[in-house]
């Protein structure tokens, strides 16, 4: 069941354009960034409490989501990485027509080498993302609540 409440559209005119667009056609356009498929995350803002969305890389593995927190090899997490650690069971994936409702945990570790390596074969320019910082790269697995 998708996330209700009030709406904070990204501050990054491309993302919001492509977030709402792909909500828009129930996923059938803007469903690609530089040529990768992509999902559309919502979570409940940490501060706010206001409704994010955010167009990121396709990394699926039976059911479940890699939700890498790289913002293109910045030194910094992206905010919406804080809002997850806050607001873990808020959380909405859109993949193809119709939103669900996700749980995401952060991983670490092994787990974390696992995802990495297929969120790597999914999308290879997160491993020079991971060469250009100093901190490591959160990844969150997303699975659907059942």
């Amino acid at each position: 069941m998708p996330l209700s409440g009030d709406y904070a559209p990204s501050t990054a005119s491309w993302a919001r354009r492509q977030a709402e667009r792909y909500e828009a056609s129930n996923g059938a356009e803007a469903g690609d960034l530089r040529g990768r498929p992509i999902i559309v995350l919502t979570s409940v803002g940490a501060k706010t409490g206001r409704l994010r969305k955010t167009a990121l890389m396709r990394v699926e593995h039976e059911g479940s989501y890699a939700v890498v927190a790289s913002l293109g090899g910045a030194p910094r997490h992206p905010v919406w990485y804080y809002n997850l650690r806050a607001n873990p069971d808020d959380v909405t994936i859109q993949d193809g027509p119709a939103p669900f409702s996700a749980r995401v945990r952060e991983v670490s570790g092994e787990e974390r080498a696992v995802w990495w390596e297929r969120a790597v074969r999914a999308y290879p320019p997160y491993a020079e993302y991971q060469a250009k910082t100093q901190r490591e790269i959160p990844v969150f697995v997303a699975s659907p609540e059942r």
